[in-house]
């Protein structure tokens, strides 16, 4: 395989040294540890640290900035930051007013960032949890994987820390974004694991894999290819009747590409995406189309809808910018 790499031993270490570059003075590398920080935190700000695996570019250290991430945590390819960067990370951005902890329900993450956040009580740092699972795949909601709709989580709890000042009413509107999210994807051929020169699964030429996680967990059918609308109609089924949605509701969608799904494609599947939702008599306020949460280069999308109320719309239509989204609401 060929792969712009120079050293499959420093994958993650020259990424971020690259990611640093490109956030051009506005974050930092935390001293010793795989983390970045923004340069400029106000004082007594809430903090949000989000952080998972590398391999899942953009997220999450591509949404450090303005009304969006204070810092990120960076882990080894598909796997959660120690402790140790995630306790580092958290004091390199806290301000005096507590961090909130954002990151996809992974059991090593969960693991790692309890533990970090027991160091961090014991240096008088305030932490609360919020953990994401809006995959619909998995039947057991309290262990769902979190996969897309991070991006829609990121964008609120970025707003909300930037003008809510008590750590606990922070958490509280952040969950209620993760608890009004749901997304599944479908994977239609495996990525290649960039430190390994492995692809994470296997699927027959004609084969598809229906809910599949984003580090290649099985999904909820192995099927055959089919036209793109009848697969939507299929995901959407999930994801509807999951929350459930129901008419009226106003709805933001994403159509995430999980590493070399065409734009054009993208764009073909929204068409169904939109009928769907116009025949459901969802109301749709916003559409992000494009790369937010990858796995490597896998040939694969997902699909996430967020309901909106009026709280979460203030928030979630706040001007945001970082290095792999900027949003400025006309």
């Amino acid at each position: 395989m060929k792969h712009l790499i120079n050293d499959r031993a420093t994958l993650v270490e020259e990424m971020l040294e690259g990611l640093v570059c490109a956030y051009q003075g506005t974050v930092i590398k935390v001293p010793d540890v795989n983390g970045i920080v923004k340069c400029h935190i106000e004082e007594g700000k809430v903090a949000l640290l989000v952080g998972g695996g590398s391999g899942h570019e953009p997220i999450y250290h591509g949404l450090v900035g303005k009304n969006m991430a204070d810092a990120a945590a960076v882990g080894n390819i598909f796997a959660s930051p120690n402790p140790r960067v995630i306790y580092e990370t958290a004091k390199a951005c806290q301000r005096g007013n507590g961090v909130l902890f954002l990151y996809g329900n992974y059991a090593g993450d969960v693991m790692n960032f309890d533990i970090a956040a027991e160091m961090l009580h014991e240096d008088g740092i305030r932490v609360r949890t919020v953990v994401i699972n809006d995959d619909v795949a998995t039947q057991d909601k309290e262990n769902r994987r979190g996969i897309s709709g991070l991006f829609f989580a990121v964008k609120i709890a970025g707003s909300v820390c930037a003008s809510v000042k008590d750590l606990d009413a922070v958490a509280e509107i952040v969950q209620k974004a993760v608890d009004r999210t749901r997304s599944m994807g479908t994977a239609f051929e495996a990525g290649t694991m960039l430190n390994t020169g492995k692809p994470t699964f296997t699927l027959q030429p004609d084969e598809i894999e229906i809910g599949m996680g984003i580090h290649g967990e099985p999904g909820v059918e192995v099927a055959k290819t089919m036209p793109a609308k009848q697969l939507i109609q299929i995901m959407l089924k999930r994801i509807l009747s999951d929350l459930p949605f129901k008419r009226g509701d106003e709805v933001a969608v994403l159509l995430n590409d999980l590493g070399s799904v065409t734009n054009m494609e993208l764009c073909i599947a929204n068409k169904t995406v939109a009928e769907v939702l116009s025949e459901a008599g969802l109301l749709t306020l916003y559409t992000h189309i494009g790369k937010v949460s990858t796995t490597m280069d896998m040939r694969g999308f997902s699909i996430s809808l967020i309901q909106l109320d009026d709280e979460l719309k203030q928030y979630f239509f706040a001007d945001a910018n970082s290095l792999a989204f900027d949003f400025h609401r006309s």
